[in-house]
C-alpha cells in the first residue's frame, strides 16, 4: 500500500506542474480516484494519503464498498453508464453522478433523491468523439439536457463530463478536449452552479488540464493495474 501513497504524491506533484505550465490557478484541478475493480484496502490506503473523492462504475461493487467503508468521510462519484433501473440506488447513495446522458435518467435521479440529502451533484456526459459505442449526449443536444437538469429540484447541475476516444498524440488529445472546453465555456455563464469540467484520465490528463479540466479521473496511475478482471 506504500506504492499507492507514492503514486498519489507523484500525481499531485505532476498536477501542480501542469497547473503552472498551462497557467492554471494552483489547486484548480480536482482529483477523483477511480476505484472500480480495486480493493477496499486500496481505497483505505488512498484515503490515508489524502484522497477524498472516489469514482465507481458498477453499482453492486460500489454498494459493497460503501457498506464496508462507511467509517471514512469521502465523496462517491458514479462514473459508469447508468441504466434506468439503477437510478434509485445511485440517487440514494452517491454524492455525484457524472453520466447523465438523457432526460429519462435525469428525471428519475431527481425523483429518487431523498429529501433528507442535499441535491445530487450532476454532470451531463457528452459524447464528444461521436462514438456509436459510447454513452453521452451529442454536443448539439447538450444545452437542452443541461436546462432540464437545472430545472429538476433534487439535482444540482455542476458541469460536463466526457470520455473521448483514445488518441495517439498530445495534440490530438488537446484538440478533442478543446471541443468540450469550448462548449463548457459557452454554457458556464448560463447556469449558476456550473463549475465542473470532468475530463482527463490516466493516459491523457496533462492534455485535459491544458485545455481547462477542473476534475480528472485517475485509476491505473494511482492504484496500478486492476486487481480484478
Amino acid at each position: 500500500m506504500i506504492r499507492i501513497a507514492e503514486n498519489i504524491n507523484r500525481i499531485r506533484a505532476e498536477i501542480r506542474e501542469c497547473e503552472q505550465e498551462f497557467e492554471r490557478e494552483l489547486g484548480s484541478v480536482r482529483l477523483v480516484a477511480v476505484s472500480k475493480r480495486h480493493s477496499q484496502q486500496s481505497i483505505r490506503a488512498a484515503f490515508g494519503a489524502g484522497i477524498t473523492d472516489f469514482g465507481e462504475n458498477y453499482l453492486q461493487e460500489a454498494e459493497d464498498k460503501m457498506a464496508s467503508l462507511s467509517d471514512i468521510d469521502c465523496h462517491w462519484h458514479f462514473i459508469g453508464p447508468l441504466q434506468s433501473n439503477k437510478t434509485r440506488a445511485v440517487a440514494e447513495q452517491f454524492d455525484w453522478v457524472q453520466t447523465v446522458d438523457r432526460p429519462k435518467i435525469a428525471r428519475r435521479l431527481s425523483e429518487h433523491r431523498p429529501d433528507s440529502l442535499p441535491p445530487l451533484n450532476a454532470c451531463v456526459q457528452v459524447n464528444v468523439s461521436a462514438e456509436a459505442s459510447k454513452s453521452g449526449v451529442s454536443s448539439a443536444d447538450c444545452e437542452s439536457l443541461c436546462e432540464l437538469v437545472e430545472s429538476l429540484p433534487r439535482l444540482s447541475l455542476r458541469g460536463l463530463m466526457a470520455i473521448p476516444a483514445p488518441m495517439d498524440t498530445t495534440s490530438e488529445q488537446r484538440a478533442v478536449f478543446h471541443q468540450l472546453a469550448s462548449l463548457y465555456k459557452r454554457l458556464r455563464d448560463r447556469f449558476d452552479e456550473f463549475d465542473t469540467l470532468s475530463m482527463g484520465m490516466s493516459a491523457d490528463y496533462p492534455a485535459a488540464i491544458a485545455e481547462g479540466s477542473t476534475l480528472i479521473r485517475l485509476g491505473t496511475a494511482l492504484f496500478g493495474p486492476r486487481e480484478q478482471d
